[in-house]
């Protein structure tokens, strides 16, 4: 077990600890438990943050060797500490973040306990708070905060061919080509991180596949403005409720190699084989949905809404950018997207690698609380549980669009610190309160 701050711990966590008693307790150290514990620092609410592995494991041994933010490093940080190694257009390489947020931590001497696992939450029936039980022993806390974020446990779809003769792996296990066998490789999924991976791989040689669904897919930068601040200035980031059916559509971004605009068309120039939704398998035979070019183009109608938004926002408020007319310049439609393969033999492609790039899902089995409602899903508002003492943070859309995000997560934490600090207050009225009318004990003589 690894403790960040020594003496931070014994002030508070290790002593509350030994008591087995915690005000609040924060369930993971990542971006979301980083920025909750600051606010309750700063509100003077006793509290302990967990994590079963290192602060921000995630960006550690979650995310291919290569992996950069997809923000530039002015967006992606949180407003108390800038990264000032990196040039502020410059995308951070992951271990750089990851050091940014125990840099952080340690700004204010944030109480986190490393390798400590919480494997048990449940409400107290015959007192306040829950009962937690951990891989280092069973903690009383009157509040939990769950902040383990969205990416918990990789999906791979049941799909997915039984198949010993193709090496199959998430996302979240990939870290180089080099890990990859002789062959050709089927990527399936085009998001951020689908479509990195492709071209990483496309690049090192191999030759690729990618299975491309619906997606949007913005500028990288427009008209000298990254597609971040576009989002922030058009109000896209303080969105409150998903366009409807685009809950969960993919993004398709990249701060790979200083940062470019994915375009589908270009990877498919440079040699990558496009291929619509994948849909089954048979016998080492898949077979994709006749999608491609429908989603290509609900993609480019995303690139184009945007420019035409920006363009719009420029002109009404006078702003002196430079034009781009050929970001508007599209390339010719390769030929696996006029002609599109519907079923491949993967064995006589020479396919012997299978990478899904398909998300996450969450896994809340270790809470048994009651947050959820019939499908599982925590109920809450901007992070405020249904269940009193609960508490949610780094979900998307947890407030806004970019709840789960490293900058909109601090701006949830606030919320939610705020809340925590404002129940603790009512709390203390009321035990205030009824030590008043406490009738006084006479003191004897013989005291």
């Amino acid at each position: 077990m690894t403790d960040l701050n020594q003496s931070a711990l014994q002030k508070y966590s290790d002593m509350a600890v030994a008591r087995s008693e915690i005000d609040t307790l924060v369930v993971g150290a990542g971006q979301a438990g980083v920025a909750i514990s600051e606010h309750l620092s700063n509100l003077g609410v006793p509290h302990l943050v967990l994590e079963k592995n290192r602060i921000a494991e995630a960006w550690r041994s979650g995310r291919w060797d290569s992996l950069v933010a997809n923000g530039p490093a002015w967006h992606d940080r949180f407003p108390g500490l800038a990264f000032e190694d990196i040039d502020a257009d410059a995308f951070a390489p992951k271990e750089r973040v990851a050091a940014y947020f125990e840099a952080y931590a340690q700004k204010f001497n944030a109480p986190i306990r490393t390798g400590v696992e919480v494997k048990k939450v449940v409400r107290n029936a015959d007192r306040a708070g829950f009962t937690v039980e951990t891989s280092e022993g069973v903690l009383q806390a009157n509040r939990v905060v769950v902040a383990t974020g969205p990416f918990q446990r990789p999906v791979i779809p049941a799909i997915a061919p039984q198949d010993e003769r193709f090496t199959q792996l998430h996302s979240a296990q990939y870290y180089n080509p080099q890990q990859l066998p002789e062959g050709a490789v089927l990527v399936v999924g085009a998001g951020s991180s689908g479509v990195q991976i492709a071209d990483e791989l496309q690049r090192a040689g191999k030759n690729v596949y990618l299975s491309v669904g619906p997606h949007d897919r913005p500028p990288r930068a427009y008209r000298n403005r990254d597609f971040c601040w576009w989002l922030g200035v058009l109000g896209e980031w303080d969105a409150e409720i998903a366009q409807p059916g685009k809950e969960h559509v993919t993004i398709a971004v990249s701060g790979a190699r200083g940062g470019h605009t994915v375009d589908f068309r270009g990877l498919a120039q440079q040699g990558m084989t496009l291929v619509g939704l994948t849909q089954s398998f048979n016998d080492g035979v898949v077979t994709f949905q006749a999608d491609l070019a429908d989603n290509l183009a609900r993609g480019d109608e995303n690139y184009l809404a945007l420019l035409d938004a920006a363009d719009a926002y420029i002109a009404r408020n006078g702003l002196d950018l430079p034009e781009e007319p050929e970001a508007r310049s599209m390339l010719p439609d390769p030929q696996c997207v006029t002609q599109p393969i519907l079923e491949l033999d993967l064995t006589a492609a020479g396919v012997t690698s299978i990478v899904w790039a398909t998300g996450y899902a969450v896994d809340f089995s270790w809470l048994q609380v009651g947050a959820f409602d019939a499908r599982g899903k925590p109920q809450h508002q901007r992070g405020v549980s249904t269940e009193p003492g609960i508490y949610f943070l780094g979900l998307p859309w947890l407030s806004r669009r970019g709840s789960s995000f490293i900058w909109g997560v601090w701006h949830d934490a606030k919320h939610v610190a705020g809340h925590i600090a404002t129940q603790r207050t009512y709390l203390a009225y009321r035990d205030a309160a009824q030590r008043q009318a406490a009738p006084e004990q006479p003191v004897s003589a013989a005291e």
